[in-house]
């Protein structure tokens, strides 16, 4: 379980620094790309689109965890946006209590 812990928090380090990198250089508005690439049908859209898939079901797992609460239908919407950046802590924390 260390191990699995160690590598959430390097992917959330890593992950981090990395959409510091890009947000600084290309700017934050990331949804208009995003969608945009999905509607060109090609692999980059292809590959968003299986992502957002992988979004969603972190979005809904992160909700259902928590019996639909409010609290647990927000925590979704945070997983839908905030992908492994809310996920992997999540885990993190989740595994300590398990």
């Amino acid at each position: 379980m260390a191990t699995f812990r160690a590598y959430l928090m390097t992917v959330v380090a890593i992950l981090g620094a990395y959409t510091a990198v890009v947000g600084a250089n290309h700017g934050w508005d990331l949804l208009p790309i995003f969608f945009s690439d999905i509607a060109a049908m090609t692999w980059h859209g292809q590959f968003n689109a299986d992502f957002f898939g992988f979004l969603t079901l972190s979005g809904l797992w992160l909700a259902w965890r928590h019996e639909y609460s409010p609290a647990g239908l927000a925590l979704g919407v945070l997983g839908l946006f905030g992908g492994m950046m809310v996920l992997a802590p999540y885990l993190v924390v989740a595994s300590y209590q398990a």
